[in-house]
């Protein structure tokens, strides 16, 4: 499909209402002054996030998956919103640890896959709390895991995302337990005296069907009568966000509705850990076109940063939204690929986009662009990726 340059129309789904970056379009276009290219974050948008997933009655807590966006601004915003910290490496707990004031080992969630042993240690020693994700840890080091109290990361054999790269769950997934070892899992627990107080699964990135984790929240039902002491489900993040201006956003009224029928009377508490539902949508990438090149039945529109600050279109396939911000009131007259200075085919931000004639020195924008933007960025072929803004 071709996108059209709607500026008009809001990527968060919700039909009449402007996006952020359409109202401060002026204002970015002054960030740009001096500058050839950089990610700009709007904390309230990241507030507003937080705001509606703790209004959900079904969910107890929500944890930040801060692998999507790990600005100490971001994450400053998200703690004062009332979120946890979610993370996947010790080197990220310290992080947050030194840049969150006030935020306690209870507010943090280590879930390391196949990480060394003392990332492990470290986690015990702390008291934050670890999740154990693969049943190899619990049979070879068993003296690790004594009288600990511990989240077990289950695979329940059932993966969603929107690329195969992001599904996590199912056998081409390297996550989580499989449900044919839990019993010797639990089994040598038992022995060690570890007691599992937390189930957690996660099943991909970017799901926007909310029948996913009715689905997830079900097999969670179906294994819990096997962990007497759990009284945490943990179902993980992976709630998409509109790519496109014309698609919905995540229906919450209803997901929230099927989380509370399907948990019923149950005695235990609903987490979420969401990354790019929190930060997705609070920052876009911005960048001046540097080239313009007509080759066969191709216009190129180059700018000045590409997979080197944004890998998700190269790495996934991913889908971002891309106007003109000089230029949002102009026809789209044009289709261009938008390209980046990175020596790789592979280089391409935008295909077949609709967009208005661009010029050299015009301002475009990507939107969100969030998450798993600038965290994700390199320095190949010595170009450094764009800087971080905050408004």
């Amino acid at each position: 499909m071709q996108e059209q340059n709607d500026s008009h129309a809001g990527v968060t789904g919700t039909e009449g209402a402007l996006p952020w970056w359409r109202r401060d379009a002026a204002e970015l276009l002054e960030l740009m002054a001096g500058r050839d290219s950089a990610f700009v974050y709007r904390l309230d948008v990241a507030r507003k996030a937080a705001r509606r997933l703790h209004g959900l009655r079904s969910i107890s807590r929500v944890f930040y998956a801060i692998k999507a966006n790990d600005h100490p601004a971001l994450l400053g915003a998200l703690a004062e919103a009332g979120c946890g910290f979610e993370c996947v490496s010790w080197n990220e707990v310290r992080h947050v640890l030194e840049n969150v004031p006030g935020v306690q080992e209870q507010d943090l969630l280590f879930t390391p896959n196949f990480a060394p042993r003392a990332e492990y240690e470290a986690a015990l020693k702390s008291g934050v709390q670890l999740t154990v994700d693969n049943a190899w840890v619990v049979h070879n080091w068993p003296g690790l895991f004594a009288g600990k109290s511990l989240f077990l990361r289950l695979d329940l054999e059932a993966g969603h995302g929107h690329h195969k790269k992001v599904v996590t769950a199912g056998a081409d997934s390297k996550f989580g337990v499989s449900l044919r070892d839990i019993d010797a899992v639990m089994e040598a627990l038992n022995a060690q005296g570890a007691a599992v107080t937390g189930l957690h699964t996660h099943t991909g990135s970017g799901v926007t069907d909310v029948d996913v984790w009715r689905e997830q929240l079900e097999r969670f039902v179906s294994v819990l009568p096997k962990f007497p002491d759990a009284r945490v489900l943990d179902l993980g993040g992976g709630l998409g966000v509109p790519d496109r201006p014309e698609k919905a956003a995540l229906d919450l009224e209803r997901f929230d509705d099927l989380l509370e029928r399907t948990l019923g009377d149950i005695d235990v508490d609903l987490w979420l850990e969401p990354g790019r539902y929190l930060a997705s949508e609070c920052g876009v990438l911005l960048a001046r076109v540097t080239q313009l090149k007509s080759k066969g039945d191709y216009n190129y529109l180059g700018i000045a940063t590409g997979m080197n600050s944004l890998i998700r279109p190269a790495l996934y396939g991913a889908y971002h939204h891309i106007v003109n911000l000089d230029r949002l009131e102009e026809e789209a007259s044009m289709t261009y690929q938008v390209v980046g200075p990175i020596c790789e085919s592979g280089d391409i931000v935008g295909a077949d986009r609709r967009l208005p004639a661009c010029k050299e020195g015009d301002v475009m924008l990507v939107t969100n662009a969030g998450a798993y933007g600038r965290v994700m960025s390199s320095s190949y072929n010595r170009r450094q990726p764009a800087e971080e803004i905050i408004i």
